[in-house]
């Protein structure tokens, strides 16, 4: 039997599949490689993409802010305003009353009786002056007494002086002035 040497054929066939393999090896490093890149790049423009929404979002948040900003400085003035407003308006209501107070004054004064100063505080009343004697004081508190817009009259002083040439008493008597419902006589409609 003759013999054949199959080796030559064995080794090249080997040396074919080992080229081949190395060929398959380098596509697939080449395509490793290529696969490794496109992630790279689509997840670096996924980023810059993002970073620029954040960007964007920084700054309309900061233009908010400044709206929000505005808006508390508006609300501050019109909250200012109107406590302008209440006081203005709080002064017209009293304007009458005040008007109304010394009426009384005058009307409650009787003869021989002067006043040298009136003070308000709110709804106390101070009022000081003279009179040719005591029971002309004593008549002005009555009046106070029975007066509509004046109540609660407290003597504080009663002194017995000599002015130009005559016994007058000095006197300080203290008070208070009545509030007047809404609608009554004297407020502003």
């Amino acid at each position: 039997m003759p013999r054949i040497n199959l080796l030559p054929w064995r080794d090249e066939l080997r040396k074919q599949r080992q080229k081949e393999f190395l060929i398959s090896a380098g596509i697939a490093v080449v395509f490793g490689v290529l696969v490794m890149f496109f992630t790279n790049f689509v997840f670096e423009t996924r980023i810059e993409h993002q970073i620029t929404r954040n960007n964007m979002l920084k700054s309309e948040i900061a233009e908010i802010d400044k709206q929000i900003s505005e808006i508390r400085d508006l609300e501050s003035k019109k909250e200012r305003l109107l406590a302008r407003m209440n006081i203005i308006e709080q002064l017209q209501r009293s304007r009458p009353k005040s008007v109304k107070l010394f009426d009384q004054i005058v009307r409650t004064l009787p003869e021989g009786v002067y006043l040298t100063s009136v003070k308000q505080s709110g709804a106390s009343l101070e009022v000081k002056g003279r009179a040719e004697s005591s029971t002309r004081v004593s008549s002005l508190m009555r009046n106070i007494d029975s007066s509509t817009s004046l109540r609660n009259p407290t003597l504080q002083v009663v002194e017995a002086k000599e002015v130009d040439r005559r016994r007058v008493s000095e006197f300080t008597i203290t008070g208070q002035q009545t509030v007047d419902a809404p609608g009554e006589e004297g407020d502003l409609p």
